[in-house]
């Protein structure tokens, strides 16, 4: 079928709205008519390329050509059509995005650990999870990539059953949208990942569409401090909203309040949330945390950063921690469905995150609000 989506053609482009051309689902897959699309900074990361693997590593990771890119992994949408041996959803179902698709049946997701399912192992490679090969392409033949494997940022695409998760029909898919990536990564990142307790004192560096949600989990998990940290005075004012006991511009003058404030013991956990993160950013997260501290480095730094400025002696003999996630190390199946529930039952913010909308048409614009602080979360509403 026909259909239009907002892709990338290299680092440094623009997106171009085109239209495209989507193939019928085959085994395994569904085509998913997408309603919402957040626009999350992983796919800016791709434009700068800090998330992009350069050309000189692409065929050690299997990558014949990553451009041109569909768009979009935040997102919900209703099952238009699905392929042969599908069982989780049917036709008209409302469903979210799983940017880490869960198969249910490898090392990780049997044991807990949907996030590292190895199905996402081919995720900048193009063609479909299930096959191999691809089911969107431009008018003149040329085969398209889906980002992580979804491209909500076109109307309509086909995806692997395991990258969809069935969800109630009456919540609102904008709401859904925002579960599938930022919510569920920064809520996890402050309760899973970072295991916030009462009473702690957290502090959450960067408030974007994933570190406002890191509050929200440790203001939920029942921390005594939640110390926002950001540059942009509107986001600390967004972060108060969300649970934030404290806002500071930046680490630096936090960590003296931050020294008062514990009587000098420090924070209990600090979750690193930048826009962009440098290896030179961790020295400063790294003193924020107190003896026995956890640091859960969440936000993307740029593929190549290979150097972080961290003092060995103190890890060591303060006992601190520090800790990677990726969908804040949470289960898609069980943790999408349970954050909507409390969404539904008003003890998680969703609607109040979304700062503007937008058409397809308008994505670029959307994105360089994000870029210039003037969102916590733009959403894509296709027509």
């Amino acid at each position: 079928m026909k259909s239009r989506g907002a892709i990338i053609n290299g680092v440094g482009q623009d997106w171009d709205v085109v239209d495209i051309e989507v193939d019928a689902p085959k085994s395994g897959e569904v085509l998913v008519e997408w309603k919402a699309a957040g626009l999350c900074h992983s796919e800016e990361h791709m434009i700068t390329g800090d998330m992009a693997p350069p050309e000189e590593m692409w065929e050690a990771a299997g990558i014949e050509n990553l451009w041109p890119l569909i768009g979009g992994h935040e997102g919900a949408g209703i099952v238009a059509e699905v392929g042969p041996n599908v069982s989780s959803v049917s036709v008209g179902d409302h469903v979210s995005a799983s940017f880490v698709p869960s198969c249910g049946r490898c090392r990780y997701c049997s044991t807990g650990r949907q996030n590292l399912c190895d199905a996402s192992g081919g995720t900048f490679k193009k063609g479909m999870i299930t096959d191999g090969t691809s089911r969107h392409r431009l008018d003149d033949g040329t085969d398209l990539n889906l980002f992580a494997k979804l491209g909500t940022f076109s109307q309509f695409s086909c995806v692997a059953e395991e990258s969809v998760i069935k969800v109630e029909p009456d919540l609102p898919l904008e709401a859904v949208a925002l579960v599938s990536c930022g919510v569920a990564t920064g809520f996890g990142s402050a309760t899973e990942r970072a295991g916030t307790q009462a009473g702690d004192t957290v502090v959450v560096v960067g408030i974007g569409g994933i570190g406002i949600n890191a509050v929200q989990g440790a203001a939920s998990a029942g921390a005594q401090r939640v110390i926002a940290i950001d540059p942009i005075e509107f986001k600390r004012e967004q972060a108060m909203e969300m649970g934030a006991t404290h806002t500071f511009a930046s680490m630096e003058e936090a960590f003296p309040a931050v020294q008062e404030l514990t009587w000098g013991h420090m924070a209990e956990r600090v979750v690193m949330t930048p826009g962009v993160l440098r290896g030179e950013m961790m020295a400063m997260g790294m003193s924020l945390a107190g003896k026995g501290g956890t640091v859960v480095v969440t936000a993307i730094a740029p593929m190549t950063q290979a150097e972080s400025s961290i003092n060995l002696f103190e890890l060591a003999m303060w006992n601190k921690e520090i800790k990677g996630t990726i969908f804040g190390s949470l289960n898609p199946r069980a943790d999408i469905p349970r954050l909507l529930s409390m969404y539904r039952e008003g003890t998680l913010k969703l609607d109040e995150l979304i700062t503007n909308t937008y058409t397809l048409d308008d994505i670029n614009e959307g994105y360089r609000a994000m870029r210039d602080g003037e969102n916590i979360r733009g959403v894509v509403v296709h027509a």
